[in-house]
C-alpha cells in the first residue's frame, strides 16, 4: 500500500525492521531489483562503489565534488544520516525531496510482493530507483557493512573503491582485519578498476586480490599511486598525487577543506577512483583542485564555535580515534595557542570503546559522557565504568543525555579550550541542529 507522506514510510520500515536490524545477503534485494529494473538502468551512468571501515563517507564526497567541478552531474547514496532521512541521497550536491523518496519507497514497496526487505534494503533499492529517475553522469554507492553481502552491491560498479580496514562490525564480518577485508573485497568486479588506499593490506589476502581479477590501484610508494606530503604539516601548502606509472599525469593539489591528515588519502583515493572512471584524458588538475576546496560534509573534524572552539567527528571505532588524534595535533601546531581539550562522547554499547580509550590516550582533559538510548544504546555511567577500567586518569562526568553533556562542556571551558564531540551519527544527531547548516 502506499504512502503520501515520508515520516509515514519510514515509521512503518522501522516497525518491520529496526533499522539497527542486519540480514546481510543479496538474495531478496537481487530479486526485488531485478523486478523493478527489466533493462540495464545504468548504460549512460558511471558507477563508483565504496567501501571501507573509515573514510567512505568522506571519498563520496570528494569524488562528488571533483566530477561536478568538471561539469558532471552526480547522485551519491550514503548511510546513515545525521539529522535528516533525505540526506540519505544527494543530488548534485543537493538532499533529495520528500517527493523523491515517496515515490521511490512506493515503488519498491509496489515491486517487492512478498519479498522481506530489511529497514537498508528497502532504502538502498529506493535510492536506486531515484538515481535511475534522475540519470546522473557519476552514481556514488556507499556500502552500509561489509561489502560482499551489502545492499549496495547489488549493483555492478565500474570502479570500486576500498578505503581502510579496521576492526569493526566484527560480530558480522569476522575477528580479524583479514576476514574483515575478505568481506570488503567482495565489490570489486573482474576487469575493473579497485583502488585500495589502505596501505596495510593484510598479506594473506593477496591470493584473495589475484582471484578477483580486478584491475588493482594500490596506494604505496610500491604501489600505483602515492601521496608526497607537505600539507600534513603545513595545512596551507600544496601536497602531490603521483601517478607511477604516468608520472606526467601526476598533481600538485591544495591541501582539501575536510581537515586531518587521513583525508589526504580519502581525496586522493577519490581522485584516483574518478580518474579511473572518466580516464586520464578527462581529468583537469585545476577542476581537480576547485573539487577539494569545495568539498563539503557533516562531522569529519568539521568545527563548528570558536571560544571556545567547538569539533564535531562521528569517530565511532579505534581507526577513527586515531585520524581524530592526528588531527587535532595537526591542528595544535598552527598559530592559534589551545587551552585543554574537551571530551563530550558517547558510544554504543557494541562498539570497541577500549579500543578507542587506547587510540586516544593522552588527548583529552576531562570527558563529558552522556547517555545513548535505543536497543544498542549504553549509560553514561556504564560507559564512564568503562573509560575508568581502561585507565582514563582525566576527570570524568556522567549525565542523562549528549546535549546535557555539551552544555556543561561549554559552561566549563575557557574561551581558549577545544571541545569535541564524538562517538557516532547518534551522538552528532543530538546536537548539530544547534548550528545552522554550514556550508
Amino acid at each position: 500500500m502506499s504512502k503520501a507522506r515520508l515520516d509515514e514510510w519510514l515509521a512503518d520500515l522501522e516497525r518491520r525492521t529496526p533499522p539497527h536490524q542486519i540480514e546481510l545477503g543479496l538474495d531478496r534485494v537481487g530479486r526485488v531489483y531485478d523486478a523493478l529494473f527489466s533493462e540495464d538502468p545504468w548504460a549512460n551512468t558511471r558507477i563508483i562503489t565504496i567501501g571501507g571501515t573509515n573514510g567512505k563517507g568522506s571519498t563520496v564526497a570528494f569524488c562528488e565534488a571533483i566530477a561536478r567541478a568538471h561539469g558532471l552531474s552526480t547522485l551519491a547514496y550514503t548511510s546513515p544520516h545525521i539529522s535528516r532521512f533525505n540526506e540519505r541521497v544527494r543530488i548534485n550536491g543537493t538532499d533529495a525531496s520528500d517527493t523523491d523518496w515517496l515515490q521511490a519507497l512506493n515503488q519498491v514497496e509496489a515491486a517487492r510482493a512478498d519479498v522481506h526487505l530489511t529497514y537498508f534494503e528497502h532504502v538502498t533499492l529506493a535510492a536506486l530507483v531515484i538515481a535511475n529517475a534522475h540519470a546522473p553522469d557519476l552514481l556514488l554507492l556507499e556500502v552500509g557493512l561489509g561489502g560482499r553481502l551489502d545492499a549496495v552491491n547489488v549493483v555492478d560498479a565500474d570502479v570500486s573503491v576500498i578505503t581502510s580496514i579496521g576492526l569493526d562490525h566484527m560480530d558480522y564480518l569476522g575477528p580479524t582485519r583479514s576476514h574483515i577485508g575478505r568481506e570488503k573485497l567482495g565489490i570489486a568486479r573482474a576487469n575493473r578498476p579497485l583502488v585500495l588506499a589502505e596501505a596495510d593490506w593484510p598479506g594473506d589476502l593477496e591470493e584473495a586480490l589475484l582471484t578477483s581479477r580486478a584491475e588493482l590501484w594500490r596506494v604505496g610508494l610500491n604501489g600505483d599511486w602515492s601521496i608526497e606530503d607537505s600539507a600534513q604539516i603545513h595545512p596551507d601548502k600544496h601536497w602531490t598525487l603521483r601517478f607511477h606509472s604516468d608520472p606526467e599525469d601526476s598533481m600538485s593539489l591544495p591541501s582539501p577543506k575536510l581537515v586531518g591528515p587521513h583525508q589526504l588519502k580519502n581525496a586522493a583515493a577519490a581522485i584516483v577512483a574518478f580518474r579511473c572512471a572518466e580516464g586520464a584524458t578527462h581529468i583537469r588538475a585545476e577542476a581537480v583542485a576547485e573539487g577539494l576546496m569545495r568539498v563539503k560534509l557533516t562531522g569529519r573534524f568539521e568545527q563548528v564555535a570558536t571560544a571556545p572552539a567547538v569539533f564535531l567527528d562521528v569517530a565511532h571505532n579505534a581507526q577513527a580515534a586515531e585520524c581524530l588524534k592526528e588531527a587535532l595535533m595537526v591542528a595544535s601546531t598552527g598559530d592559534e595557542a589551545f587551552g585543554e581539550t574537551i571530551a563530550v562522547f558517547g558510544a554504543l554499547a557494541d562498539k570497541d570503546v577500549e579500543a578507542m580509550v587506547d587510540a586516544l590516550d593522552g588527548v583529552f582533559d576531562r570527558w563529558w559522557l552522556g547517555d545513548l538510548s535505543g536497543p544498542r544504546g549504553q549509560s553514561a555511567e556504564a560507559l564512564a565504568e568503562r573509560l575508568i577500567n581502561q585507565g582514563v586518569k582525566a576527570p570524568i562526568e556522567a549525565v542523562k543525555s549528549i546535549p546535557e553533556a555539551l552544555d556543561l562542556a561549554l559552561a566549563n571551558a575557557s574561551i581558549n579550550d577545544r571541545v569535541v564531540v564524538f562517538g557516532s551519527f547518534h551522538v552528532l544527531s543530538e546536537v548539530q541542529s544547534r548550528w545552522p547548516r554550514r556550508e
